[in-house]
């Protein structure tokens, strides 16, 4: 059973995206089409921020706030060519701003707990070894309880 679904999508704001020799267009809301055939496997191509400064970023924080309680489950909604992958990193900070842990997701589903330290969190999209995708959205639930579902896909 999930409980609070938070759909993040990806926003026109470049100084946290990968532009070097990188072609992107902005289909739709949902749909953004990112290109760059020579970006190296690892590079990280867009981060979001669960915690920003606005006098310096000009940016209101995308991610919802986790605690280090609660199971979530990530959906992440991006279409690839096969073999070809993005890989999820989501890397926790406690108040300091002190790394208390990370995670890399490389399923288009995954769960997840983050450490119970967890102030605020980046999530951060790496290039996995391809040279463009189509990106809709990413879904963070909060799961209650598992049980064996069929899962909800948007």
């Amino acid at each position: 059973m999930t409980g609070e679904k938070w759909i993040i999508y990806w926003n026109e704001y470049s100084a946290d995206t990968y532009l070097y020799g990188s072609e992107v267009t902005y289909h739709a809301k949902d749909d953004v089409e990112f290109k760059n055939p020579m970006m190296p496997s690892g590079t990280v191509i867009k981060q979001w921020y669960s915690k920003t400064n606005y006098q310096a970023q000009r940016i209101e924080p995308a991610l919802p706030m986790i605690d280090g309680e609660s199971d979530y489950r990530l959906i992440a909604n991006i279409d690839s060519p096969p073999g070809e992958d993005c890989l999820v990193k989501l890397v926790f900070y406690d108040r300091y701003e002190v790394e208390v842990g990370n995670v890399t997701l490389r399923d288009r589903i995954s769960n997840f707990k983050c450490p119970l330290k967890t102030y605020s969190y980046r999530m951060q999209l790496i290039n996995g070894g391809t040279g463009g995708f189509h990106f809709h959205s990413i879904v963070i639930q909060e799961i209650i309880h598992e049980t064996e579902e069929i899962l909800e896909t948007i």
